[in-house]
């Protein structure tokens, strides 16, 4: 169910950040809770930074986050794309080190966050939450490793045509059951694809010039998703 921003107090996001772990009893629901600290961004606000020291889980509630980190010659990479209800900005603790992404809102987002000490704590009581976590790092693990080969071996046009089809995995169409459920800059849409901002401009241009999509300013309409898909598979 979609929220506005104010729709989302501590109560309901608390609830909606322990819908995460249906394992979790009574108590530890209530304790979690407790520690639930709601926060509001718009957007390109930075959830955290590169090099912080990494002190709470946080959990998209509404909106949208990317995580970036530095690529070659100060160009950013997109390497997530996080969509509400989703847990994010963990793994850092887990290994003991700082940050070396930054974290921050593509849109209007509200944001939950739970210290990792209370986390951590819970975790030590309840096996099944910690597979939980464990396989959603799996799951994250597997993705980055296909992102990686997607990226780094494919053409420009494959990497644009699956950074479309990514978003659209991931966010969803509006109504039309075309257009693309976010509005990206050109250069966020570079810097998913792992290119510069004008080869994403001129490939963008020439899938419209093929008919596989339609642009009306930040909006992007898939006309022939299955074409898209073959570009992409293509590479």
């Amino acid at each position: 169910m979609p929220f506005r921003n104010n729709d989302i107090d501590k109560q309901t996001a608390a609830s909606m950040v322990c819908s995460l772990w249906p394992s979790l009893t009574e108590d530890q629901r209530a304790f979690i809770s407790d520690q639930v600290t709601v926060s509001r961004f718009q957007r390109n606000d930075i959830v955290y930074r590169k090099t912080d020291t990494p002190c709470s889980m946080y959990v998209l509630l509404h909106g949208k986050v990317k995580v970036v980190i530095d690529g070659v010659g100060g160009r950013n990479q997109i390497i997530r794309a996080i969509k509400p209800v989703e847990m994010f900005g963990y793994r850092a603790y887990f290994a003991n080190a700082s940050h070396r992404s930054t974290a921050t809102a593509f849109e209007s987002s509200v944001v939950a966050s739970v210290p990792m000490e209370a986390i951590e704590s819970v975790m030590r009581e309840n096996p099944l939450m910690s597979l939980q976590v464990v396989r959603h790092l799996s799951v994250l693990l597997g993705q980055s490793d296909d992102r990686t080969v997607n990226l780094t071996q494919k053409h420009i046009r494959g990497r644009l045509a699956e950074a479309i089809l990514f978003l659209k995995d991931n966010y969803g169409v509006e109504e039309d059951g075309r257009t693309l459920n976010i509005y990206l800059s050109r250069e966020d849409l570079a810097n998913l694809s792992n290119m510069t901002t004008s080869n994403a401009i001129r490939t963008l241009s020439m899938f419209s010039s093929e008919n596989l999509i339609a642009i009306d300013g930040k909006k992007i309409r898939i006309l022939e998703e299955a074409q898209l898909r073959k570009v992409s598979k293509m590479g």
